[in-house]
Formats: structure tokens, C-alpha cells, sequence
């Protein structure tokens, strides 16, 4: 899986967190591609919601 198919299993819109908060995006795509998704979300839970608030991708 993805980052991009992550976010969007996620229901965030990746174009728009890249483009808004870059650095951000580049640190969990890093992070991301080192853990399984399940240990990503344990891990990002709350801040994962945060941003979907922000970039929803209805």
C-alpha cells in the first residue's frame, strides 16, 4: 500500500495535504514507508484526524 492509498483509505485528500503542509506530508510519507499501516495509525491516531478534518476527500 501506498501513502497516497493510505490517505485515501483514510478519507484525506493527499493533493491537498501535500500542497498546504509539505513538510508534514514528506515526514509521514518517510514514516509511513518504515512501519506497517497499522502502526502508523496507532501511532498518528489523533493527529490523523486533525488532518482529515482539514483535507476531507468526500
Amino acid at each position: 500500500m501506498t501513502f497516497e492509498e493510505y490517505l485515501t483509505q483514510k478519507k484525506i485528500n493527499a493533493d491537498q495535504f501535500r500542497t498546504n503542509e509539505p513538510a508534514r506530508y514528506a515526514e509521514w510519507e518517510a514514516e509511513f514507508s518504515q512501519m506497517h499501516p497499522e502502526s502508523f495509525t496507532a501511532q498518528k491516531k489523533f493527529l490523523i484526524n486533525d488532518i482529515r478534518r482539514k483535507y476531507n476527500n468526500r
